[in-house]
């Protein structure tokens, strides 16, 4: 015979049993009420979107080895190292922003919604290169006599955005603009302390010899440089944009993991070509240019839009969904705290049951 279902245990009393009809019609009324506040508004009380403008990094530094002014530059240019050479890293110009957010938007929630992310950069160079709105492959790059080597169609290189990442034992907080370059010979590449990543895979990848390691990243905006048409010389003081590609979960996890801590860090690169000791290529003001200071020019502004997540979760019961069980559970909590108190605020009341509602699947 098939094995008989499991009769519920009738000595555990219903959270319900020792309270009063009279008690839970408040309680029902006030769910009511919050119920239908919830769903009009459409949205959970506390997760009100934050427009957190910056209107300069914390930091800037021109990552490049010879950069003997590491944090005091006046500009900060990006190029590659010579196609074909052995020596530096094919992405060699860097621009590396440091911004601290912990004053606008809160730290330490544990989830945060990215809704959007901007960042604006002011050309410090005067039609020294040309605006390229799309990727270039890695080949593109090689010498032309290399038999890998294909054609750029369009002229101009992209000016690519990317996270950072360290190593030497560095990370988002201890790095500071002022840290050493790297470790070793600063001819080498890989050697930098904070370099350009992509997550393609999940994995922090350092895009920086992405020609001689044979791939192509993916940026995680290409800048667009304002009122210039595409190949055309990009004029001094003009205003390169980059809408970040939140539909990349793993870039928008990156911005959240940022938030989190306080510190975002990120870093602008090209490929655009040189030669030793010569050539012309993108360059950009930092903060402290002192046409920065007296407002002639502009360094990095972000600008982010994000809807910082309650801490807590409403699947109260565990079981991967928000439901009646749920529902049971906050009401028995009523009036005091423990995981029902979905809004931090030390009571369970109609906030947490807003939160609980809107989250109902």
């Amino acid at each position: 015979m098939p094995d008989m279902p499991a009769m519920p245990d009738m000595t555990r009393p219903h959270p319900f049993a020792a309270r009063p009809v009279r008690d839970l019609l408040p309680i029902a009324a006030s769910a009511l009420a919050v119920f239908s506040a919830a769903f009009s508004a459409g949205a959970r009380a506390q997760s009100d979107p934050i427009v957190a403008e910056f209107d300069e990094p914390s930091a800037d530094r021109w990552n490049y080895p010879f950069n003997p002014t590491p944090g005091g530059r006046w500009t900060a240019s990006t190029f590659g190292n010579e196609p074909g050479a052995p020596l530096f890293d094919n992405r060699d110009g860097q621009l590396t922003l440091v911004f601290d957010t912990g004053s606008q938007i809160p730290v330490g929630l544990g989830g945060y919604e990215i809704l959007s992310v901007r960042l604006e950069i002011q050309n410090a160079s005067d039609a020294t290169w040309r605006f390229d709105p799309t990727p270039d492959a890695w080949s593109t790059f090689l010498p032309e006599s290399d038999p890998l080597w294909t054609p750029d169609e369009d002229p101009g290189e992209p000016i690519e955005l990317f996270g950072t990442g360290f190593r030497h034992g560095f990370d988002a907080v201890s790095w500071q603009e002022n840290t050493p370059f790297g470790i070793g010979d600063p001819l080498d590449p890989s050697v930098r302390t904070a370099f350009p990543i992509d997550l393609a895979g999940g994995l922090a990848a350092d895009v920086s010899n992405s020609v001689r390691e044979r791939f192509d990243p993916m940026p995680w905006a290409i800048g667009v440089a304002e009122d210039v048409p595409t190949g055309e010389p990009v004029p001094y003081g003009a205003t390169v944009s980059f809408e970040v590609d939140l539909a990349r979960p793993e870039v928008a996890a990156y911005f959240a993991e940022a938030f989190d801590r306080g510190r975002l860090i990120l870093t602008v690169a090209s490929l655009a070509k040189v030669v030793q000791q010569g050539a012309s290529f993108p360059g950009f003001h930092c903060k402290e240019s002192p046409l920065v200071e007296v407002g002639a020019a502009s360094a990095a502004r972000l600008e982010v839009v994000v809807r910082p997540l309650p801490p807590t979760s409403s699947d109260l019961d565990g079981d991967g969904s928000v439901g009646g069980a749920d529902l049971a559970i906050l009401l028995a909590a009523w009036g005091g705290g423990g995981p029902a108190d979905l809004d931090g605020d030390g009571s369970v009341g109609g906030a947490d049951l807003a939160i609980l509602l809107a989250d109902w699947n």
